[in-house]
């Protein structure tokens, strides 16, 4: 396990934990933020917890050529119920996905350390999000790092049913309109396998992180 200083360094992805721990301490500075994504490292803990850094293997991803629409959802796509925008309220997404209970876990992993971090790279143009409004209500959302080729998905929420689905599709479809590699969804999970994620090696992801 490496412990983290105040230099801004990471081992090689290669060198983590088969669970995907890689790392442990270090800060949410800007810097180390934007260093981590770029080398295939996220932050994942939560509250009075210190800081680990994850890169699992294998990663969970969607080729974008790859999303699975539902003839359902493509209904609900086309009813147009939902009004759907890109980076207009971050701060309020990340925030409702602080505040949604998750199946499994007792607690938030995104602290408000994490919101302000994340917040900070909203305003640099490097963390986005897509909001989803019913009745000029934020009903749904997700948001992540912009990474130019690929979007590092952090995470989303719902309050009302499918909202989610169609941020992440809304989402999908735009990436591939702008020729990305890849939108990364970090760790399986059933309901994103039902959208056409996939798992792939560390390896394999590395060689698409790096390639434009």
């Amino acid at each position: 396990m490496y412990f983290l200083s105040k230099e801004l360094f990471f081992p090689p992805v290669s060198e983590a934990y088969p669970d995907g721990v890689l790392a442990i301490g270090g800060d949410l500075s800007t810097e180390r933020l934007v260093l981590a994504y770029k080398s295939g490292i996220f932050p994942w803990f939560e509250e009075d917890e210190p800081i680990y850094w994850w890169s699992p293997n294998p990663r969970m991803v969607l080729f974008l050529d790859e999303l699975v629409v539902s003839k359902s959802m493509r209904n609900i796509l086309n009813r147009n119920i939902f009004k759907i925008t890109f980076n207009q309220n971050f701060r309020e997404v990340i925030s409702n996905c602080q505040k949604i209970k998750r199946q499994g876990q007792n607690g938030t992993w995104i602290t408000n350390d994490m919101i302000e971090a994340y917040c900070k790279l909203n305003e640099m143009g490097i963390a986005k999000s897509v909001e989803v409004w019913q009745n000029d209500e934020l009903v749904g959302g997700l948001y992540g790092i912009d990474l130019g080729n690929i979007f590092c998905g952090e995470s989303m929420f719902s309050k009302v049913s499918n909202a989610s689905k169609v941020a992440f599709i809304t989402l999908a479809n735009q990436l591939k309109k702008d020729n990305y590699n890849l939108l990364d969804c970090q760790v399986y999970n059933e309901h994103l396998e039902s959208l056409g994620c996939r798992e792939i090696s560390r390896e394999d992801f590395m060689e698409l992180l790096i390639s434009k």
